[in-house]
């Protein structure tokens, strides 16, 4: 069995020593179907620190789920939170007469869309 020195708590929870990594954004790819090596790649992440995570994600497969599932639902919970924060102020933004040049662009992007849809 490898020594987890790779794997740490940190207060953003199970990360990459060194980095600012989560073990939950490897998570996110995993679940997503991505292979080790992508992963790797994506988080510049060397062999040993991906080999190491999921080496750790395997061997406390239930406990790193259920802290997975929590991240999700908090951000789930943070995201609500800030939608109804700005929810009248973007409804406001909305309402807001277009700029003078922006009427142009929109304009032009209407004639863009309408010569798309004749043809």
């Amino acid at each position: 069995m490898r020594d987890h020195t790779t794997v740490v708590r940190t207060s953003r929870g199970l990360s990459i020593a060194g980095t600012r990594i989560t073990l939950y954004s490897i998570l996110d790819y995993v679940h997503a179907g991505w292979p080790a090596k992508l992963i790797r790649d994506r988080l510049n992440l060397t062999d040993q620190q991906i080999t190491d995570a999921l080496d750790y994600i395997a061997t406390n497969q239930s406990e790193v789920e259920a802290e997975y599932q929590q991240v999700l639902r908090d951000a789930e919970e943070v995201r609500h939170y800030w939608e109804e924060q700005n929810r009248e102020r973007l409804a406001a933004i909305a309402a807001l007469p277009p700029k003078p040049e922006q009427a142009a662009i929109r304009a032009k992007l209407a004639a863009a869309k309408a010569k798309l849809n004749q043809q």
